[in-house]
């Protein structure tokens, strides 16, 4: 919709909506080499590597017999989550209640609620079991084990509820042992509520580069859990699951012997925080690099830089630049230059870029990066083969 202004009067004027940059890419699905014809900025998914990072966890898991919830705020996505659950998931977990509602809708199995929810929320929990949804939470405190049990009553569903343990993020969890054990039992005492376990998610250790720094850290967090799960043992409220774990710590948990469910996420795409952190002892990266952003060359007109069409509002600014992955003159580097701009510095005075050049960067990281996107651009090689909607994107 535009307004005329003329002779002091406004003129109303409705105008056709123009279609979405996205829904125009897709006219080159299945044609050769149009990966580069795209639109930009876009979200590129290499769907190879994505199905081997997929594999790569999945027989992880299976080797050391243990379960494999992956985390679906890396991806929202319910294309990706039905081939994690196909490679042999128990289910997904969600951040969000939205996140949820989108898996349930999709017919996702074994949904998990990782975070403590506000209580107004939990008659919509509540109801996604009354339609069907095999769906989890976790809680921290009496009053939201409280308002699940209500909920539950009220619609003549019961709801599993896991207790979430704060092991050293300082974020959400119970503060003690004790605490766990109150909530524990809360949650056994309540007709309407399953005790399922509990969760221990150490956030603050996923991104520890150094691998022994990451392993003395993990000593005493581990320990804490361990000092909890023993306490819930003795007050005959042992859990039946401890699920967490993520990306950057998941084999080295395992040494532990703590957990039996891994909750991974960023495995999938690999982003540019990922790759710093060191998982093997001899440097070796099983999973790789998935996602990217690609942008075009919109600005030529200075020698030691070109100007790209995507900024700010392109990549998840929470942690470093992107990092150039293909396109550009070898040791260029990325930076912003505002919302809707990013430049490509050269490292020679010799290189360049042509007008309209496609420039493809490794998302610096890749769970909020996913989050400003539609739909990815899905390809095998050089073809765009698919675009999948980014289904549970935004927050509630």
């Amino acid at each position: 919709m535009w307004y005329h202004i003329f002779e002091g009067q406004f003129k109303f004027q409705q105008e056709t909506a123009l279609p979405l940059p996205e829904s125009l890419n897709s006219k080159f699905v299945g044609q050769p080499g149009s990966r580069w014809d795209l639109l930009t900025p876009a979200l590129i998914l290499d769907l190879d590597v994505l199905e081997a990072n997929i594999a790569a966890m999945a027989d992880w898991a299976r080797q050391g017999g243990y379960a494999l919830r992956p985390h679906g705020k890396s991806h929202k996505s319910p294309d990706i989550a039905r081939r994690q659950v196909a490679a042999g998931a128990v289910g997904l977990c969600c951040a969000s209640l939205r996140e949820a509602q989108v898996m349930a809708a999709h017919n996702i199995p074994g949904l998990l609620i990782t975070t403590p929810l506000a209580p107004g929320k939990a008659p919509m929990v509540a109801q996604l079991a009354k339609d069907g949804a095999e769906i989890a939470v976790v809680a921290d405190h009496p009053d939201l084990v409280s308002a699940y049990g209500a909920a539950a009553a009220d619609l003549g569903v019961e709801l599993e509820v896991f207790v979430d343990l704060d092991v050293g993020l300082g974020r959400t969890g119970t503060p003690s042992a004790q605490a766990a054990i109150e909530l524990a039992g809360q949650i056994t005492a309540h007709p309407c509520l399953k005790y399922g376990g509990v969760q221990g998610y150490m956030g603050h250790l996923q991104h520890v580069d150094d691998l022994g720094a990451r392993r003395q850290r993990l000593d005493g967090d581990t320990k804490d859990l361990k000092g909890m799960v023993d306490a819930l043992v003795k007050a005959n409220l042992p859990p039946t699951v401890v699920t967490g774990g993520g990306t950057g710590t998941h084999r080295m948990d395992a040494e532990y012997g703590m957990f039996g469910e891994f909750q991974v996420g960023s495995y999938l795409f690999m982003d540019v925080q990922y790759l710093s952190v060191q998982q093997t002892s001899t440097g070796a990266q099983p999973y790789g690099t998935a996602l990217f952003v690609q942008t075009s060359v919109v600005n030529i007109n200075h020698p030691a830089y070109a100007v790209t069409d995507a900024g700010l509002k392109s990549f998840a600014t929470d942690g470093p630049f992107p990092i150039i992955a293909r396109g550009a003159p070898s040791g260029a580097a990325y930076r912003y230059m505002g919302d809707e701009h990013g430049a490509i510095d050269f490292a020679d005075a010799s290189d360049s870029l042509a007008l309209g050049a496609k420039v493809e960067c490794v998302t610096p990281h890749c769970d909020p990066n996913v989050n400003l996107y539609n739909v990815y651009h899905v390809v095998r090689g050089d073809d765009l083969v698919d675009i999948w909607p980014v289904a549970a994107r935004g927050n509630s």
